[in-house]
This record gives structure tokens, sequence and C-alpha cells, in this order.
């Protein structure tokens, strides 16, 4: 089966890794995103899907935009059976669509139809989903619309973050996909339409997503801190600068808790609290300030000079 790879950052290399080891796969091309400047520096920074096909010696393409006419020409002359296409970051055209015989192959991060978008891992974690999985799909012009093919399921830790579900998840995407490839070649896989009535979205992170609202409880905190890291994380104001939060729901002697306003701050037996929404408490396991680094609890209480009342959210 002749396949063109489109796909960008390190979710996807594992599937390219394990089709490019397949005898009955050919890559005949990696369409990635373009090289980024990064950093202070602006040194060019290469995608990890663009490392793994030149350690590959795979041809590689990389267009600024795929709806352009040099674009068309290119999926034209290759001519792939099919498209797997994995985290690629833009938005596929009709027209590019119709070339493949059997399709634009999707692995999505999530079980369609919950969490169409760009950030499906980060938003069910955040949403306290206690189960996700993948989805190989034939995508069409819409988000995320197109027809199911296969599907895997796995429960979310009830710790685990953005970046270690994601690691698992990839892990499983070359077996479902090579799955999905081999029985749309024999002809015997029946797509399924979605239910578009159940769809949930799951749009780019933005920054402000990480900002804490203490009004809501501890586990939702907690669950937006696992999800949105490592960015935007989790973070708050206090003493009229930002600061980033690491921390975990916990219970306090209700003496302790009495009469904190939310946000509020308490120091219990030489642990670090914030009061949240529903009488809930956030026991804070790291703090880092605006400009500075990553400190402890004790580090923070030793230069933050408390006063009663002091709270995160606050002036």
């Amino acid at each position: 089966m002749r396949l063109v790879f489109c796909g960008t950052p390190a979710f996807a290399v594992p599937t390219l890794e394990r089709l490019a080891s397949e005898p009955e796969f050919q890559i005949e091309a990696v369409v990635t995103q373009p090289d980024r400047p990064k950093g202070r520096g602006l040194e060019t920074e290469l995608s990890p899907v663009k490392r793994a096909a030149l350690a590959r010696g795979l041809r590689i393409y990389q267009p600024a935009k795929v709806r352009t006419e040099e674009a068309f020409e290119f999926f034209r002359r290759v001519a792939p059976d099919a498209v797997v296409i994995i985290a690629f970051g833009q938005i596929i055209p009709r027209r590019l669509i119709d070339l493949a015989p059997l399709g634009w192959i999707n692995l999505h991060a999530s079980l369609l139809p919950k969490y169409r978008g760009a950030a499906p891992i980060a938003w069910a974690i955040a949403q306290g989903e206690t189960r996700t999985g993948l989805t190989t799909m034939r995508i069409d012009a819409g988000m995320d619309t197109g027809p199911m093919l296969f599907q895997w399921e796995t429960e979310i830790l009830p710790d685990e973050t953005a970046p270690q579900l994601s690691a698992r998840m990839a892990a499983a995407g070359p077996d479902l996909m090579a799955r999905t490839l081999r029985e749309l070649g024999q002809g015997t896989l029946a797509p399924r339409a979605q239910d578009h009535a159940q769809a949930t979205l799951a749009p780019l992170l933005k920054r402000e997503d990480g900002k804490i609202d203490w009004a809501w409880p501890a586990a939702k905190i907690y669950n937006r801190m696992r999800g949105f890291a490592p960015w935007p994380g989790a973070y708050t104001a206090f003493h009229g600068s930002l600061c980033h939060l690491w921390g975990r729901p916990a219970e306090i002697p209700a003496s302790e808790g009495a009469g904190a306003a939310v946000g509020e701050i308490r120091v219990v037996s030489g642990e670090l609290y914030a009061a949240c929404g529903e009488s809930s408490w956030l026991r804070i396991e790291a703090v880092q300030r605006e400009g500075r680094k990553r400190i402890t609890p004790r580090e923070f209480l030793s230069g933050a000079r408390l006063a009663p009342g002091d709270r995160f959210g606050g002036p």
C-alpha cells in the first residue's frame, strides 16, 4: 500500500516508525509543518516527525499551506493509495482528500465524537474524564467529523498528566493504524458515522485557559493542572504578579479552615493550602512566581511574608 504520512508532533512518531518498518506499507513521502525558529536565539527547530523521517531517509515535503496549487500537484504526482494524517496542524481541502482512493486516515486522540479539535487529551483530563481512547477515522471536510473505523479505549489514571497520557496513547497508535490500513486494503472495514449530536469540542489551548478560578472545587482545579501541563499550566495572581501553582486536593481540620474566602492561603502543620469552592482545599506542592524558578512551598513561605487573609487570585 503506497502511503503519504502527514504529521508534526512527537505523538505521531511511533506510528510513522511502525508503518515505515512494515513491508506491506510503502511510505512515498512524509509531509510535515515547515521548520520554525524557536527560543531566545531563534534557532531553527525541526518537527519530531521531520527528525524521524530524516533518520529513515524518507522523502520530506513541508508546505506552508496545503491549499496551494503546488501542494495539490505534489499529492497528485505521488498518487498514494491512502494518506495517514496525525496531528498535522492544517485543515485539508476537499480536492486533496479526493485524491487518495482509500481516503485520508486520521488517528485522533479521543473516543469520537467526544473531544473534536486540536487538544483532545488536555481537555479530556481537564473535564475530569476517567476514560478516553483513540479513533481511526476517514477525514472529510469538517473538523474531526468523518466516519469512524476503529477505536481503542483506556483508563485515565487519577494522577495522570497530559504528557503522560499522550505518551501511552501514542504507543497504542501504531497497532490501531496498521490494523485499520490492512482492513481498508482488504475491503473488509465498514465505516461508522458519528453521532454529531454527542460531539464536544477540544479547542486549541490558550494562555488564559490556565487561569485558576478559586470558586471552582479543588478537584476541578487539579484536573486542569494535569490537563494543561506543561502549557499553559495553572496560574493565579499573588501580590501583584502572576505565579504558577502545582498541587492536589486535600483536607484540613475544620477548625483550621473556618471562615476562609476562596483563594485564601492557610498554613497547617507547615503545609501550604489554598481555599477553593465548595469548601474544598488544594494543597500547594510547588510555586513559580513570574520570572523566577520553581520552588517548594517552604521556600515560598519563607519569602512571601504572608499576612492574615492573604489569598491567591487577589491584588
